[in-house]
């Protein structure tokens, strides 16, 4: 059997959403303005950074923040993201993912087993920032291990109806499949896209978030590859861009709004012990 966007489990396009029409794929070409646009902003920012004292720098921000590429993708396609906001003082890690084509389930306990390290190693949680497919594995493992996890953000990321993405992806999903058929490991399987696995990922992406746990979700309305309407999760905080579905790894716009994101949200003193921390009450 070989499967197509028919063959797709029903249960990843719920009622309400769509796959996006053949020529929306045509808003996917605005990557060449977005790709300029970083080129010339990162070209901007280095000679700043040269006329910028050392001390003067953006101060270190404390919580670590691991990327997550898409589908297809793999860490370098977040590179330019990642360069960016190091130089505004985040802290980033790469997923070790070379390209995310494998089992979603596996990829899910490996970046589980990412976040663990990361942890013990910078001894605070840590802030997600995944894109597309990457997006939809941080919010699962998010739910699941919030001892791991400070907040999400996630860009494009189809979490409330997965199958809802162009064709030109489902031959994607089909030649892995097929390919795995053939011997090749480490691949999709039918199951990922059509069986228990496809089913308990998809719960995953969908799972209550617990308390204090951050969520972002940014979406385009001009996303050529998947119906944006299943990128904006009910229980997240929303962000609208202008952008492509892949331009969105390097887009300085988008960009600007994961690092807006990515700054832990102030917690309130209370009245009481800002007293105290005065001197004025004891």
């Amino acid at each position: 059997m070989i499967v197509t966007q028919r063959t797709v489990a029903a249960f990843l396009t719920p009622e309400g959403f769509s796959q996006p029409s053949v020529a929306a794929v045509l808003r996917e070409g605005s990557i060449v303005a977005e790709a300029g646009r970083y080129a010339v902003q990162a070209f901007g920012s280095r000679g700043a950074r040269r006329r910028t004292p050392y001390g003067s720098r953006p101060a270190r921000v404390s919580e670590p923040v691991l990327l997550v590429p898409g589908f297809l993708a793999g860490d370098s396609s977040l590179g330019p993201m990642s360069r960016t906001l190091r130089h505004q003082g985040f802290r980033t890690y790469r997923a070790d993912i070379r390209a995310n084509v494998g089992c979603t389930l596996a990829a899910a306990a490996q970046l589980e087993e990412r976040l663990e390290e990361i942890t013990q190693r910078r001894g605070s949680k840590v802030r997600i920032v995944g894109h597309s497919l990457g997006g939809m594995l941080a919010r699962g493992v998010a739910a699941r291990r919030p001892d791991l996890v400070a907040g999400i953000v996630t860009m494009g990321s189809p979490m409330l109806a997965p199958g809802a993405h162009h064709a030109s992806l489902a031959r994607s999903v089909d030649l892995l499949v097929r390919l795995n058929r053939a011997g090749m490991r480490n691949l999709m399987t039918e199951d990922c896209v059509a069986g228990h696995c496809a089913q308990e990922s998809f719960d995953q992406a969908r799972a209550a978030l617990p308390e204090g746990v951050e969520f972002t979700a940014i979406y385009s309305r001009r996303d050529g590859i998947v119906d944006w309407r299943a990128c904006v999760d009910p229980v997240a905080r929303a962000v609208e861009v202008r952008s492509s579905h892949v331009g969105m790894a390097f887009d300085p716009a988008v960009i600007a709004a994961v690092s807006a994101a990515l700054r832990p949200v102030p917690v309130p003193v209370p009245a009481s012990v800002v007293e105290v921390d005065r001197g004025q009450s004891a």
